[in-house]
């Protein structure tokens, strides 16, 4: 009878045991190559997102960059009647109507951009320095650069005028004069100096449900913000109008002396500052939006005509 071998002579559960055992070595040492490979993908799989993330960066570094320089481009220009080369500020009526006013006459000048020509002229005060206008439903209010406020109700049929004395004067020399619907009041911009500081310039509320303009200005103009870094003169700003964009909430001051543009947030906080091209704004003294959000800006004639200018303006962070 033939000797049995070793393994047969196992029992058959520990013949079982070793045989597992043997397989599950030889796939251990077999997989080894393929756990390197497995380490390898995975070691590309996370560089790659980090090269993406880089260029992700450098695309956002970029954007930034061209929110922080906006670009501004004339879209369309009406040139002012003789009235009006010394037309100051403005304010939307409707698509084709804008209410004006120029420096010297007390009257509001309603210019039509379809027909370009002025199709009504309502007095509402004697000769005197008027600065801005703004349109709260059927009333016009004007401001006179001594503080003075013109209520001219019933502006575009019959209108009466009520006068508001405010503790502002001309040592402010008071330009800006906007309607800010969303708080049922007025925002008055000095263009001169504050009485007791050279830190910022006042932007000032008039209340239109007890008549009355705040002692303190609502927003500050800070002086000391970086936004001037590029600015040498004293005169870092001299606000000659104001308006709030109708969709972004955002206030566009615009400067006469130094044709510039500053756009602030709600609260203040500055945004951006634009130089204006002096040959298209030669003395920007006015500014309006529509109810789009288009952005006008009327500049008086220095050495030509008045004028109003539809910009487009792109990148505003």
């Amino acid at each position: 009878m033939r000797p049995e071998s070793k393994q047969a002579m196992l029992p058959k559960a520990d013949r079982i045991a070793f045989t597992v055992i043997g397989i599950v070595a030889l796939l251990a040492f077999a997989t080894v190559p393929f756990k390197d490979e497995i380490r390898s993908m995975v070691a590309r799989k996370t560089a790659a997102p980090q090269v993406q993330s880089a260029a992700e960066s450098n695309t956002a570094d970029q954007n930034q960059r061209t929110k922080a320089n906006p670009t501004l481009a004339v879209a369309q220009k009406w040139n002012m009647p003789a009235k009006l080369k010394e037309i100051s500020g403005i304010a939307y009526v409707d698509a084709a109507r804008f209410a004006c006013v120029e420096d010297e006459e007390g009257k509001i000048y309603i210019y039509n951009t379809q027909s370009q020509s002025i199709e009504k002229e309502i007095p509402f005060a004697a000769v005197g320095d008027y600065e801005g206008i703004a349109i709260a439903g059927n009333t016009a209010y004007v401001l006179r650069a001594d503080g003075r406020l013109y209520e001219v109700a019933n502006y575009n049929n019959k209108p009466t005028v009520v006068e508001h004395q405010t503790h502002l004067t001309a040592k402010q020399d008071v330009e800006g004069l906007c309607y800010d619907q969303k708080n049922n009041r007025l925002l008055l911009a000095i263009k001169g100096n504050e009485p007791n500081t050279s830190e910022y310039k006042g932007i000032y509320a008039f209340d239109l449900a007890n008549k009355k303009l705040n002692e303190t200005p609502v927003l500050k103009i800070d002086l000391t913000h970086e936004i001037w870094k590029d600015i040498k003169s004293k005169q870092k700003i001299e606000p000659s109008d104001l308006d709030i964009h109708p969709l972004t909430g955002d206030i566009y001051i615009t400067d006469g002396a130094k044709p510039k543009l500053l756009i602030m947030d709600a609260e203040g906080k500055k945004k951006n500052l634009l130089s204006l091209d002096e040959t298209q704004f030669p003395q920007p003294e006015g500014v309006a939006f529509t109810p789009e959000g288009e952005l006008m800006i009327s500049s008086e004639g220095k050495t030509g005509t008045g004028s109003i200018v539809k910009v487009n303006i792109n990148g505003v962070q």
